[in-house]
């Protein structure tokens, strides 16, 4: 029989956390900008016996993106895709935020959309910020962000107007719940399902450098606020990816799923004043 692949975009601590779960029985190509970490990541996946290909991606390139789909394909039974890559505020300048977290989505949606397998599934892990952010954009910019072709999107006004890493950021995570919901109809008609996770305050290496940061403070509200109190874990995002790629979830594509401890419904509905 021809192996299932996994692939996983992004090994950073979200990235591992889905991969250790769902790698178990198939192929798990994992990509990555940073080739240390993806070999440090690959070796330990290795070492506890699963079989794991490797390749670099720079997901602000088509050609790039496109030959790891392609490499992906080669591999076998393309059937799980998850991509986790992005740059957070801390980590970048606007321009580096828009290519990579906006564009590289976008990208990785539609060339993983011409080669995933019937029956297959994807995630692609946004963020609460998208939440935040869908409230200061109109119904033509949602529209704008959801279905201009991808190599235009960092031209459209409402990215160009971009003017801080945290703006860039929260405009690119609303933009992957929209291009989420677009890429549904094209990945349902090869019989595959595509959806997105928002987490919140979670504590991976990437969290603790935005809690370090300016928002530091104000991520650390949101969670005293909210339900859970506490922050999430990576393997908290590996449950939710769990349950959208397996067959319990067969019925949910085009959705995003917040997990964030109830830390936008507190904000969102705390009393005026």
């Amino acid at each position: 029989m021809e192996p299932q692949v996994l692939v996983v975009i992004g090994v950073g601590g979200m990235g591992q956390a889905i991969a250790r779960r769902q790698s178990a029985g198939r192929t798990v190509l994992l990509a990555d900008f940073n080739g240390e970490l993806l070999g440090t990541v690959a070796d330990t996946l290795r070492g506890d016996g699963h079989t794991v290909l490797t390749r670099p991606v720079d997901v602000s390139s088509r050609a790039s993106v496109a030959a790891l789909a392609d490499a992906a394909a080669g591999a076998g039974s393309v059937t799980q895709v998850v991509h986790t890559a992005g740059l957070s505020p801390v980590m970048a300048p606007p321009a580096a935020i828009l290519g990579v977290d906006l564009l590289g989505t976008a990208l990785v949606l539609e060339e993983f959309g011409r080669v995933v397998a019937p029956g297959g599934a994807g995630v692609v892990i946004a963020s609460l910020a998208g939440h935040f952010a869908a409230g200061a954009l109109d119904a033509a910019q949602e529209s704008a962000l959801a279905h201009t072709p991808s190599d235009a999107l960092p031209e459209l006004p409402v990215a160009a107007a971009v003017a801080t890493s945290d703006e860039g950021y929260g405009l690119s995570k609303r933009a992957n719940q929209l291009r989420v919901q677009a890429a549904s109809v094209t990945w349902g008609r090869r019989g595959a399902r595509i959806n997105s996770i928002s987490p919140g305050v979670i504590a991976t290496p990437m969290g603790h450098q935005e809690l370090g940061g300016d928002s530091g403070p104000r991520m650390r509200a949101m969670v005293e606020a909210s339900a859970a109190k506490r922050m999430g874990t990576p393997e908290d995002i590996a449950d939710a990816a769990a349950f959208l790629l397996g067959p319990t979830a067969s019925f949910i594509t085009g959705t995003d799923l917040l997990v964030d401890g109830g830390a936008f419904g507190a904000v969102h509905t705390a009393p005026a004043g």
